[in-house]
């Protein structure tokens, strides 16, 4: 219990909460968008893995990091495109879709990176974002969790009040909503289905490509293989946990960083008597009873996962 408590106390324990979160946060606000607009997008996982390879490979071109970023939300941006190319467009599976993209994704980043690296047994690094240090003069101590932290992670913290209010507070966000939850009602009052909702796929895409950047650019400084590891997977079970709202959806990542962090520090204490296999559980496992709490009562868009056709009734 000590140990526990030394661990919830000290400073860099809830500095690799906020690290591990940020990614989340990206993620969990690129499914948001889609699935408020009525499809879902299977393909986070492997948008990720364009995002961490085509943001790093920028940079390491001579880009700059900014530039990387850029690069990785235009590379989540095209596949987001195609996405909706096939769901909205064609009204195919929202499900078959996500899942091929997946594999395309990440086949493609593989295939990019050998061939860009034919000879290459260690990964090539570059330098990352730097932590924001410069807070520790403005404020002292008051934000060293913050501080320690790079600007990517201050940017996915202020998209989510920025979503937040552009989803209820603005008219594009009024649209967004009406398509993911009458799409007949909002064609009637004039919005155009398709549009809005490829729109919201190419957005959300993009924030799903800057959440794999941040993984080579932030939180590492190289590309490596299976690097995401699942959190796009997270990222669709974390909209569910947070009811479709931004806020919320902060919240969940945070959960989830907090028992990420706390197994990874759980497995190195001196009393530590489990198998570590255990304590890789943890998060997911308390994870899952979370989403079983919440997700009996989410009001979940009554259109997700629906093809619209034009005209249809």
């Amino acid at each position: 219990m000590n140990e526990l408590l030394d661990i919830l106390s000290s400073a860099p324990f809830w500095i690799a909460v906020l690290r591990i979160a940020t990614p989340l946060i990206l993620g969990t606000l690129g499914v948001l968008l889609c699935e408020r607009a009525g499809v879902l997008n299977l393909g986070i996982e492997g948008i990720m893995v364009a995002g961490a390879f085509s943001g790093w490979l920028a940079v390491y071109l001579g880009l700059p990091l900014w530039a990387g970023v850029a690069v990785a939300a235009m590379t989540g941006a095209v596949f987001g495109l195609l996405h909706a190319f096939l769901t909205v467009g064609l009204a195919l599976s929202q499900h078959v879709s996500g899942l091929g993209i997946t594999l395309l994704a990440t086949s493609l980043s593989y295939y990019g990176y050998r061939v860009s690296f034919p000879k290459v047994d260690t990964p090539p690094t570059i330098t990352p974002f730097a932590p924001m240090r410069w807070l520790d003069d403005l404020t002292g101590s008051a934000l060293s969790v913050l501080s320690a932290q790079t600007s990517l992670t201050l940017f996915a913290l202020l998209l989510v009040p920025l979503i937040a209010y552009v989803l209820y507070r603005t008219p594009v966000g009024l649209a967004v909503r009406m398509v993911g939850e009458n799409p007949q009602a909002a064609e009637g009052q004039g919005v155009s289905v398709a549009t809005t909702r490829t729109g919201a796929i190419v957005c959300g895409s993009a924030l799903m490509g800057m959440a794999g950047a941040f993984l080579t650019l932030s939180a590492f400084n190289a590309f490596f293989f299976n690097m995401v590891n699942g959190r796009g997977w997270v990222c669709v079970a974390l909209v569910v946990f947070a009811s479709w709202r931004p806020g919320k959806a902060l919240l969940g990542a945070l959960l989830f960083a907090f028992f990420d962090a706390l197994q990874l520090r759980l497995q190195t204490t001196e009393g530590a008597a489990l198998p570590y296999q255990m304590y890789l559980m943890l998060p997911y496992v308390l994870s899952i009873l979370a989403l079983v709490l919440v997700a009996r009562k989410a009001a979940y868009p009554q259109a997700l996962m629906k093809p619209y056709r034009k005209g249809e009734r």
